[in-house]
């Protein structure tokens, strides 16, 4: 039986997966998202391959953990940005500023690469339902400024957003010009 390092097997455990889950946005934010894989990480935490299996069936169950674990973080930040904002306009603003915020700062930057790797579909819905929480405050502003079909409105405003990102990222010296633009498209679009 493999000796444990806290006074649990559950601590031990929670403790094991945070080394897994932080080894793995290390690496990634090192070396890139193709330096990311199962074997990769079994070597940087000192863990071996089967002992990794206990915690990840796949590199796309790892990615998914990656990311489902950022995104009530993330939506929180989303929920207090437009929570400080006045008026339809201001909401979407903060919105997309937040979300511009998150998605270029160095915390996030692996689980935003990881959500852009090709990934198997179970782990696709996985993700995508996390997404949705990110979405929420933005629907329902738009729904409460009165804004036909919110839903859609705010997948647009957040695809704008993920071409604002992967724009500001290959611009740094005009990242603040992209978000701008981004504000001014998205609401001059709400009419």
């Amino acid at each position: 039986m493999p000796k444990i390092s806290a006074a649990t097997v559950a601590e031990h455990r929670a403790r094991q997966l945070r080394n897994l889950l932080d080894g793995a946005r290390a690496l990634v934010a090192e070396e890139g998202i193709e330096a990311l894989s199962l074997a990769a990480l079994a070597r940087r935490v000192g863990l071996s391959r089967p002992g990794l299996y206990e915690y990840f069936r796949s590199k796309d169950d790892l990615v998914a953990a990656i990311v489902e674990e950022e995104l009530p973080r993330w939506a929180s930040l989303v929920e207090e940005a437009l929570a400080g904002a006045e008026g339809l306009d201001g909401k979407v603003a903060a919105y997309i500023r937040c979300q511009l915020e998150v998605m270029t700062d160095g915390r996030h930057a692996a689980a935003v690469a990881l959500v852009e790797h090709a990934l198997a579909e179970p782990a696709v819905d996985r993700i995508r339902a996390g997404h949705a929480q990110l979405l929420r405050p933005l629907v329902a502003a738009l729904e409460a400024g009165g804004v036909a079909e919110a839903e859609l409105r705010a997948e647009l405003i957040q695809a704008l957003v993920d071409a604002a990102a992967e724009l500001a990222q290959r611009r740094p010296s005009g990242a603040e010009a992209v978000v701008e633009a981004t504000l001014a498209q998205a609401i001059r679009g709400l009419g």
